[in-house]
This record gives structure tokens, C-alpha cells and sequence, in this order.
């Protein structure tokens, strides 16, 4: 149902820079926007039908992303690559940077890549592909401040509808650590529709050196990590819906006082 990516036989950089002239007001991201695998590394010695499932890439959520570029009319950063490569959503020094094992998938590319065995190919694999994708994300976020504006920051996610025997019941949730003034009035917005909203759920936005700390709380930005069932936006028509109905109460919420200040940590 879901085809693995592929990557571009140039070899581009391992992000995609969306609208880059775009308002300054918000920026999105997507750490996990891509199932596919640059070159040279195969497929990491699993079977192909592994990519297509969540522990590859966050399905639908390039979609959204994308959709919410177009509707607030900002830059994106996409990730190229899949997150089984290395995850962009978790610090340098993170144990699960590079995982080893991933939802009973055992990944034999990636076995000895750590500091005790192959310490080289870990640094290779942040320096080429995890490095630049920060870097992106930060010279846009300067970009925005240089014009003036506080950047509102967007991160793109979505999750299995079970996790095991566990029916998520949860058609969205908001991630977040040290700075919540806009998930109250995302999640009053979703709710009044009629939404299960998880707060700091299926998981937790409280993850040291992730991306939304690195970029967000570091910085004092503004800044949300939304989730969506992966089954609401298999479809293009569910990753549009699900973007004119963020963008609609990302506005909103972006609007209210006191939202656009550097807040330090």
C-alpha cells in the first residue's frame, strides 16, 4: 500500500527546502518524511516490505506538511531520508540515534554503528545527514528573525492507530516540554470539533536534544510537535483535510497575546 521513496539519482542534500521565500511567520518540519535510503546504503539488510511500515518514516505526515506550507504560505524542511538511517528527531548522543531494533524489525545495517563499534560511520552518518538538516532548519528559523518576526515552529508527526493490544484513541496529540502556550488553544480548537486530543500523547515531548528542544525550547521560539493518526492521512484527501484544519487553528492560536516572544529557557 505504501511504496518506498526514492531518492533522487543526483543525490541531493538530505532535506527538502519547501517555499524557502515564504513567510517568516511559521516554519514546518518533518523529521520523518521519507522512507527512502541514499545511496550506497542499500536497504539496510531488510526486506522491502519493511518501508513501508511506521518504523521507516511517519506515513502521511510529508503530506500534511507540505498542505500546511501551501495553506500558511512558509518555508518547510523535509527530511530525505529515512529515519531508520538515522533518526533526525533525536540528539547526537542519543542511544537511539541510530537504532538496532525497531518495533520486532531487526536492522542489520545498522549493528555495529555506534561509538563502541563503528564509530566512524556514526560520525559519517551525522555529519552527512543529520548535521545538515539541523543546519537547514536553523538558518531558516535565523532567516525569520532577521526580517522581525518570531517564527512559529511546526514539527510534523504521525503514529500507528495500535501499539501492540492497544487501540490509540487519539485521532491527534501535542507534544511539548517546557513551553505549552500553544497547545491550550490547539486543543481547545480540535476538542470544540469533537477531536481526542493527546496531551504529551501516544508519546512524550519531553526528550532531550530532540528537535523541538534543539530549535524551539533552546531558542525560546514558539513551537509544537503535532501527531496524526496515521490512518486518518494514508490519503492525499486526509493529509489536505488535516492540513486546512492545522493551519486553520495554527493561525488562530498564533494570533493570541503573548505568543510571538523569545521565552528562554
Amino acid at each position: 500500500m505504501h511504496e518506498p521513496l526514492q531518492p533522487d539519482a543526483a543525490t541531493p542534500p538530505p532535506f527538502e527546502l519547501v517555499n524557502p521565500e515564504g513567510s517568516p511567520d511559521f516554519l514546518i518540519v518533518c523529521d520523518h518524511a521519507s522512507n527512502a535510503l541514499p545511496p550506497g546504503y542499500g536497504s539496510l539488510g531488510l526486506p522491502e516490505a519493511e518501508f513501508a511500515r511506521h518504523i521507516a518514516w511517519d506515513i502521511g505526515a510529508a503530506g500534511v506538511a507540505l498542505g500546511l506550507s501551501e495553506a500558511l504560505s512558509c518555508p518547510a524542511v523535509l527530511a530525505r531520508y529515512s529515519r531508520l538511517l538515522i533518526d533526525l528527531n533525536r540528539g547526537e548522543d542519543d542511544p537511539t540515534l541510530v537504532m538496532k531494533l525497531s518495533d520486532g524489525a531487526i536492522i542489520p545495517g545498522n549493528r555495529d554503528v555506534d561509538p563502541d563499534h563503528d564509530a566512524a560511520e556514526l560520525e559519517h552518518r551525522i555529519h552527512t545527514f543529520h548535521a545538515p538538516y539541523h543546519a537547514a532548519i536553523a538558518a531558516a528559523l535565523a532567516r525569520a528573525q532577521e526580517s522581525g518576526a518570531v517564527p512559529v515552529i511546526v514539527s510534523v508527526h504521525s503514529f500507528t492507530p495500535r501499539w501492540r493490544q492497544f487501540i490509540r484513541p487519539w485521532e491527534t496529540g501535542l507534544l511539548w516540554d517546557r513551553d505549552d502556550r500553544l497547545v491550550g488553544p490547539l486543543m481547545e480548537g480540535l476538542e470544540q470539533e469533537g477531536f481526542t486530543v493527546g496531551d504529551n500523547e501516544p508519546y512524550t515531548g519531553r526528550l532531550l536534544n530532540d528537535c523541538m528542544y534543539r530549535h524551539g525550547t533552546a531558542n525560546g521560539l514558539p513551537h509544537v510537535l503535532i501527531e496524526i493518526r496515521q490512518d486518518l492521512i494514508e490519503t492525499k484527501e486526509g493529509q489536505r483535510e488535516w492540513a486546512a484544519r492545522y493551519a486553520r487553528h495554527l493561525r488562530a492560536a498564533a494570533s493570541l497575546p503573548g505568543i510571538r516572544e523569545i521565552r528562554k529557557p
